[in-house]
């Protein structure tokens, strides 16, 4: 009898129980833990390029051509960020469903890096919940034994990105527009501009493996001195060095570091997307104080 009873018991354990992790990859650090938000650990995730790396100029490696040739599902950015990505699915020999995080979102115009549309779309908290969305929608397609757990878990994580938005907005609107204005060191936040109400300067385009020509320096200090902006900020994937000689040159204030393109360590401020919204905002306010001389 006890042997009946186990065998039952085992039959009637859910499906879910006896699958296999689905391995997902996500091409960079803040897909990755977006996918991660949904997923939590019953899959098992790669992401490509990790915490601070640079997704512009990333190099793949033999590993991640494995991993991709490895993997049931690939959730990739789309518009144009990872130009090296289709090569390497290409190479890896991979069949499997690619799926665009961003698809639905209305990209931004961008004319730099032979780029005609800006990729920075997880830089708006409203398009994040559409990138969760796909993320949710890719997962349950893939793997139905767990859809009732992702979308329970979308759902709750789409609930903080809500929350999250609306102390965006209301921290925002402390700062008197006129000075609602910094220096960044590559363009990748024309979505928080447009949906915050700041308004981003960036000497390099939107790749960070653009220069900023002489002629663009002397520019930039003109219109630091002329509109009185003094708030300056350093990106953790980006040369440090232009941000400082326009310190030096501009008589401004350096605020700290914005998390644009890449996530923190897990032990960094930024470990998270939504420890990156508030990290980065937190910064902006400080560093928008010191705009006070604007007229």
């Amino acid at each position: 009898m006890r042997f009946i009873f186990v065998i039952l018991l085992l039959l009637t354990l859910p499906a879910a129980a006896h699958a296999e992790k689905l391995k997902v990859v996500a091409s960079f650090s803040i897909l990755g833990d977006m996918v991660h938000e949904v997923a939590g650990d019953v899959i098992d995730l790669k992401t490509l390029v990790g915490p601070n790396g640079d997704a512009h100029v990333y190099e793949p490696t033999p590993a991640d051509a494995k991993a991709i040739a490895h993997a049931d599902l690939v959730i990739v950015n789309g518009l144009g960020f990872e130009g090296w990505l289709e090569r390497l699915i290409a190479s890896s020999g991979y069949k499997g469903p690619v799926v665009v995080a961003s698809k639905g979102i209305a990209p931004l115009a961008f004319k730099s890096e032979g780029l005609t549309q800006d990729p920075h779309a997880w830089q708006s908290l409203a398009n994040g919940k559409i990138y969760i969305a796909n993320i949710r929608d890719a997962l349950v397609k893939t793997d139905g034994t767990r859809a009732g757990m992702y979308r329970i878990k979308a759902a709750r994580y789409l609930q903080q990105l809500t929350m999250l938005e609306a102390w965006v907005k209301a921290e925002i609107a402390q700062v008197p527009p006129p000075q609602r204005k910094v220096i960044t060191s590559h363009d990748a936040f024309q979505y928080f501009a447009r949906d915050y109400g700041v308004t981003f300067i960036a000497p390099l385009g939107i790749s960070t493996e653009s220069e900023a020509s002489a002629a663009d320096i002397a520019k930039l200090l003109d219109q630091i001195r002329a509109q009185y902006i003094r708030a300056l900020f350093m990106e953790n994937i980006s040369d440090a060095r232009l941000i400082r000689q326009l310190e030096t040159d501009g008589d401004a204030y350096v605020g700290g570091t914005l998390y644009s393109d890449a996530l923190s360590p897990p032990d960094g401020p930024a470990a998270s997307y939504t420890a990156m919204f508030h990290h980065n905002v937190t910064q902006l306010l400080e560093g928008m104080g010191h705009n006070n001389g604007q007229q």
